[in-house]
């Protein structure tokens, strides 16, 4: 069995660091999650029910590693980065589409983690409601309402317009 893992687990890394990068906006860091996880998937291989599907299980490792260090992270003091070539000139897009896509990912980052999650899950990474219920270890009402609070919110912010709407009630 583990040499058809093996061959599943690289088929699925570059979803992973898709779902990765999206989730902490760094591709450094983005990398760093996904060694971690394909790691952690290995070690526990005997975990792994035989039949049942990879992808999800291989995600809600990927969720749980990058959630276990939001929280590390959140308790220890900012740092400075020293990388002198992190010090460069920036340069400002050429494009619309980069300009587009530059305000998207602002926009995703600016929505509440579980938000982001459950957006990520089901519409860039294509999952099931319930598949995307499994790896974040809800139930499916849940996965479909912050599915649905995710669009909205980012609808407004992509939009303009931030915060919830006002409808008129007769």
């Amino acid at each position: 069995m583990s040499r058809e893992f093996g061959a599943a687990l690289v088929a699925e890394i570059p979803r992973l660091r898709r779902y990765a990068r999206a989730l902490t906006g760094d591709a450094a860091r983005a990398d760093d999650l996904v060694q971690d996880c394909l790691e952690r998937a290995w070690s526990r291989l005997h975990l792994f029910r035989a039949g049942s599907a990879l992808r999800p299980w291989l995600f809600s490792i990927l969720h749980n590693l990058h959630a276990n260090a939001a929280r590390a992270f959140s308790r220890t003091p900012p740092g400075v980065d020293l990388d002198p070539d992190a010090l460069g000139e920036a340069v400002a897009p050429a494009h619309d589409v980069q300009i587009e896509l530059g305000e998207l990912e602002r926009a995703l980052h600016r929505l509440p983690e579980e938000q982001r999650a459950v957006l990520l899950l089901v519409g860039l990474e294509q999952l099931s409601y319930q598949e995307a219920a499994e790896v974040l270890g809800v139930p499916i009402g849940t996965v479909m309402s912050r599915l649905s609070r995710a669009r909205e919110r980012l609808r407004g912010l992509l939009g303009g317009v931030e915060g919830p709407r006002l409808r008129r009630v007769k």
